[in-house]
C-alpha cells in the first residue's frame, strides 16, 4: 500500500510539472514520499480553481467534525499544539508542586475546568454574587459605577474601554473609548434584512429568552425581556459605525479632555465611569466613535432602570455560560456555535479545558513550550526568514513605478525599523499576584480577568513598554501593530503538517512562512490603514499627496476584485471590510516568491515530489489557507471578519501574479485569469 502511494504520487507530480511548464534546463531529483502532492486533487486544474486543485484531496480525506467549524491546516497544527498543552497541563496537575508556583497554577486551573460534578452542583452560584450587584442598581444614576464594576472582571456593556498606546504619540498609553454593545458583534445582524440574517436574529431573541427562563424569570417575562434586549442593540446598531468605516484611523482618533467629555457627549455617565476606575487623574481619552457616544444618551433616557438591569445581566451571563452548569453551557453552544457555526457536538470536555487553560494562562503554558517542544533553531530560523523577506521588500520599493523618490525614502526608513518579534519574549510576563485554585473554576476566571483589567488601569499615563507580546509562542496566528510598527511571530508558525520532525523545504518555508506570514505582516505596516502610520508608530501620514492618490487607486482595485466574489447564494466579500488583509496577502506572496528566488532550492531547479520549485512554492501557499469551513460559519466569517474567505486569500492573489500565470499555463479564457488591465500590483 504504501509503495503504491508513493508511485501514484510521483506520477500524478510528473504529469502535473510536465502539462504545467519546461523542462528545466538543471534538475535535481528528490524522490520521496511528499505530503504536499497528497493534497492536489488532480480533478479539478489549477488554471481553473487553484485552491481546490491543491487542497480538495486532503478535504475529501478530513471532512469537518460535527465538533468543529471548520478543517484545514490551522485545526491540524492546533491539535498538535494542544496534545503539547494536554501534556503540560496533566503533568502540572498530577505534580506535588509549590503553591503559587507557574506549574500550581496550570495544574489546578486545568482541574477546575475539568470537575463537571461540581459545577452541575454548583449551578448559578458562582456568579450570584455579581447577579445581586445588578439586582441592587437602583437608578441610572448606579449604572455608571455597575458597567465600571462589570468591565472589570471582563464584561463590556455598551461600550469597550482599554488603555494603550495614544496612535499621534505611541510611546504613551492614553484610554480609548470605542462602540460596542451589541451580543451578535457585528451592527449588520440588527439592520440586514435578508432570510438569513432575519433568521438568525429570531434564534438569538429564543436564546435570550431561554437564558433568563434559567434565571428564573417566568416565560411571559423572559419573552419581554428578550425582546427588549433586541431592541436596545438595534438602537446601538443603528449608531453604530460599519466595519469599513471602522478602517478610518483619523476618522477614529478624538481626543477629547475629560473635564468636557459631559459637554461633548451629553452626560456626566463618562466622568463617572472613570471616577469608579479610580482614574481621576486622567486628563484626556480618545473617544473614537464620538456619533456612536453622543447617541448613548438619549438611548439611556429611552429604556427604564429595569431594562437596564436585564441588559447588564445579559451581558454577564452570556460571557460566563461555559463556565457554568450543562444548562447554561448548552444553550449558550446551541446559538453561538450551532446557529452561529454550524457545529452539532461539542468537543470532548480534556479540549475544551485545554483551550481555555491556555486562553487563561498562556503566559505560563508558554514558558513549558518554549523549552520541552519547539524544534530546535526555531527562533533563529524564523529571524532568518524574515530578515530575507525583508531584503527584497526593500528592493521592491526601491524599483516601484508609481512612488516618488521622497515617499520611497520614508517607506524604506520605516520598513528597516519594523521591529521583528520572532518566536517568544525574552522577558515574560509577571503573574505572581494570581491565585488559581482547584475548586473554583468561574471564580478563577474572575480572579484572571480583575487581574489583566488591574494591570492595564497600571498603564494609564505610562510610557509604553514596547517589548511587550500580544500572543503567546503556542499561538499559530501572526500581527503587526502599526502603533509599535512591529510583526509577532510566535514560535508555533514553524510547524508545517506532514513535516515534523525535520524542517521543511524552502518552497514550504516561504510559501507558508515567508509569504503569508512575514510577508503579510510586513505589508500590513503599508495597507490602507498602516500606511497612514510612521516609522515611529505614530498616526502621521508621511506620502506626498501624489502617491497617497496613485496608491489608493490600486487599494480601489483590490476592493473592487474581492467585491465581486460571491460566496454563498448572494453573500458577497465585502471588500472595502476585508482589503488591508486582501493588500497583505498579495503583498506577502509576492514578498515570499521574490525571497525564494534567492534559495539554492530555486536556482538549483529542485524537484521535490516532482514539483518544479516554482509550482511547490505557490502549492504550498495554497497549502498555507487550506480551509474548508461550514457554510454559516462562512456566512458568519463573511458578516463579522475582515478576512476574506480561504479560497479567495488563494484564487484571489494568485490571480494578480504574472509569475503564476507562466507556473500554470494560465490563458485568457480560464477562470484564474484576470486581464493584465484590472489585475493588482501594489508593493
Amino acid at each position: 500500500m504504501i509503495k503504491n502511494i508513493i508511485k501514484s504520487s510521483i506520477i500524478l507530480a510528473s504529469i502535473l510539472f510536465f502539462a504545467c511548464s519546461d523542462t528545466p534546463k538543471k534538475v535535481e531529483t528528490i524522490t520521496e514520499v511528499d505530503p504536499l502532492i497528497q493534497h492536489i486533487d488532480s480533478s479539478y486544474k489549477a488554471n481553473e480553481d487553484f485552491f481546490m486543485f491543491a487542497n480538495n484531496s486532503w478535504f475529501k480525506q478530513h471532512p469537518i467534525k460535527a465538533s468543529e467549524t471548520s478543517n484545514g491546516i490551522f485545526k491540524t497544527i492546533e491539535d498538535s499544539v494542544n496534545a503539547a498543552i494536554k501534556q503540560i497541563c496533566i503533568q502540572s496537575s498530577l505534580a506535588n508542586v509549590e503553591k503559587g508556583s507557574n506549574k500550581q497554577k496550570i495544574g489546578d486551573f486545568y482541574k477546575s475546568s475539568m470537575d463537571t460534578t461540581l459545577l452541575e452542583k454548583l449551578n448559578i452560584t458562582p456568579l450570584q454574587e455579581e447577579l445581586t450587584k445588578i439586582d441592587n442598581i437602583s437608578s441610572l444614576a448606579d449604572l455608571p459605577k455597575a458597567i465600571a464594576h462589570l468591565n472589570t472582571i471582563g464584561v463590556s456593556p455598551l461600550f469597550y474601554f482599554w488603555i494603550g498606546p495614544d496612535d499621534k504619540n505611541s510611546s504613551f498609553n492614553r484610554g480609548h473609548l470605542w462602540q460596542g454593545g451589541l451580543g451578535l458583534g457585528e451592527r449588520d445582524y440588527y439592520l440586514n434584512t435578508d432570510e438569513r440574517t432575519l433568521n438568525i436574529k429570531k434564534e438569538y431573541v429564543n436564546h435570550i429568552q431561554i437564558m433568563f427562563e434559567l434565571l428564573n424569570q417566568n416565560e411571559d417575562k423572559a419573552i419581554a425581556t428578550s425582546n427588549t434586549i433586541l431592541q436596545i442593540e438595534t438602537d446601538l446598531a443603528k449608531v453604530s459605525k460599519s466595519m469599513e468605516a471602522l478602517r478610518d484611523p483619523y476618522g477614529n482618533y478624538n481626543l477629547m479632555a475629560t473635564s468636557n467629555l459631559k459637554i461633548n457627549l451629553g452626560t456626566d455617565f463618562w466622568q463617572n465611569l472613570l471616577q469608579a476606575w479610580n482614574l481621576n487623574t486622567m486628563d484626556s481619552l480618545v473617544v473614537s466613535q464620538p456619533s456612536f457616544f453622543k447617541a448613548l444618551t438619549p438611548i439611556l433616557n429611552k429604556y427604564s432602570i429595569d431594562d437596564w438591569k436585564n441588559y447588564c445581566t445579559w451581558n454577564l451571563v452570556s460571557d460566563y455560560a461555559s463556565y457554568l452548569s450543562k444548562d447554561f453551557y448548552n444553550e449558550d453552544f446551541y446559538f453561538f456555535n450551532t446557529v452561529l457555526s454550524g457545529v452539532t457536538e461539542k468537543k470532548p470536555r480534556w479540549e475544551t479545558a485545554v483551550n481555555e487553560t491556555n486562553d487563561a494562562l498562556g503566559e505560563l503554558i508558554g514558558q513549558v513550550y518554549v523549552k520541552e517542544y519547539l524544534p530546535a533553531n526555531t527562533k533563529e530560523k524564523l529571524k532568518e526568514i524574515g530578515e530575507n523577506i525583508r531584503t527584497v521588500y526593500a528592493e521592491h520599493i526601491k524599483d516601484l513605478d508609481w512612488m516618488s523618490e521622497e515617499t520611497k525614502a520614508k517607506a524604506l526608513v520605516k520598513l528597516a525599523k519594523i521591529n521583528m518579534k520572532v518566536g517568544y519574549p525574552d522577558k515574560w510576563k509577571d503573574m505572581s499576584a494570581v491565585e488559581i485554585n482547584s475548586k473554583t473554576y468561574l471564580m478563577n476566571i474572575l480572579k484572571l480577568n480583575q487581574w489583566a483589567f488591574n494591570r492595564m488601569l497600571a498603564k494609564n499615563g505610562q510610557p509604553v513598554n514596547k517589548d511587550e507580546w500580544g500572543m503567546y509562542p503556542q499561538t499559530y496566528n501572526a500581527y503587526y501593530s502599526p502603533s509599535f510598527n512591529e510583526i509577532v511571530v510566535p514560535a508555533c508558525n514553524i510547524i508545517v503538517p506532514g513535516y515534523e520532525g525535520k524542517m521543511p523545504d524552502d518552497a514550504l518555508l516561504y510559501g507558508i512562512i515567508g509569504g503569508s506570514t512575514f510577508g503579510h505582516e510586513i505589508t500590513h505596516g503599508f495597507d490602507d490603514e498602516g500606511s497612514l502610520y510612521d516609522e515611529n508608530g505614530n498616526l502621521n501620514d508621511w506620502w506626498t499627496a501624489e502617491d497617497r492618490e496613485k496608491f489608493e487607486a490600486k487599494t480601489q482595485l483590490i476592493v473592487e476584485q474581492y467585491s465581486a466574489y460571491t460566496v454563498l447564494d448572494s453573500m458577497h466579500i465585502k471588500g472595502d471590510a476585508t482589503q488591508g488583509e486582501n493588500i497583505a496577502d498579495l503583498g506577502g506572496v509576492t514578498m515570499g516568491i521574490e525571497a525564494f528566488k534567492k534559495t539554492d532550492h530555486y536556482k538549483n531547479n529542485v524537484i521535490i515530489g516532482g514539483l518544479t520549485p516554482m509550482q511547490r512554492f505557490f502549492i504550498s501557499y495554497g497549502f498555507a489557507w487550506m480551509v474548508n469551513r461550514r457554510d454559516e460559519a462562512l456566512a458568519h466569517r463573511v458578516m463579522t471578519n475582515v478576512h476574506s474567505p480561504a479560497k479567495f486569500r488563494v484564487n484571489g492573489v494568485v490571480s494578480n501574479l504574472p509569475e503564476f500565470y507562466e507556473t500554470f499555463n494560465v490563458k485568457e479564457g480560464d477562470a484564474m485569469y484576470r486581464n493584465d488591465s484590472i489585475r493588482v500590483k501594489i508593493w
